[in-house]
């Protein structure tokens, strides 16, 4: 019966390496550990029993450890959502009420609106708070121009 454990862990290692959960892979230990049973017990409920208590147990203690080294979900802020939290240039006064307004942050000119729906004038400096579709949000900073680099 050692032979069937053997095979059942080599199809869950290919099934693993189909896949990136890094679950199967727990299942096909547990097989493993089953066939070195299997040389000693002949009984293939208790058979079955070991591979699904060793699999199981070996999911639920590992996964912690395992989520450890697993980045997920880091996003690292790259091309527009870059320029959140940076400073920059009215170039266009930014009027809610009109919907116009334009800032220039770094050497890119983005069409803008106030975050406190207040206008804000040409030549004023800005903080960028967030995109909100291809226009930024920003808010006030100081109204007299202020070199940005």
């Amino acid at each position: 019966m050692w032979q069937f454990w053997l095979i059942a862990a080599g199809v869950f290692f290919i099934v693993e390496m189909a896949t990136v959960g890094f679950l199967v892979f727990w299942f096909g230990v547990g097989a493993l550990i089953t066939m070195l049973f299997s040389f000693f017990i002949d009984n293939i409920y208790i058979q079955a029993c070991i591979f699904l208590f060793t699999s199981t147990l070996l999911v639920f203690l590992t996964k912690p450890l395992v989520n450890r080294f697993i980045i997920k979900n880091k996003t690292v802020p790259t091309n527009t959502y870059s320029i959140i939290g940076k400073n920059g240039l009215v170039t266009q006064e930014i009027n809610p009420i009109k919907g116009t307004g334009q800032v220039k942050i770094g050497t890119e000119v983005w069409s803008a609106k106030s975050v406190s729906e207040q206008i804000i004038p040409k030549d004023a400096t800005i903080e960028v708070l967030n995109i909100d579709g291809v226009k930024v949000v920003v808010k006030l900073i100081s109204m007299t121009k202020v070199t940005i680099s």
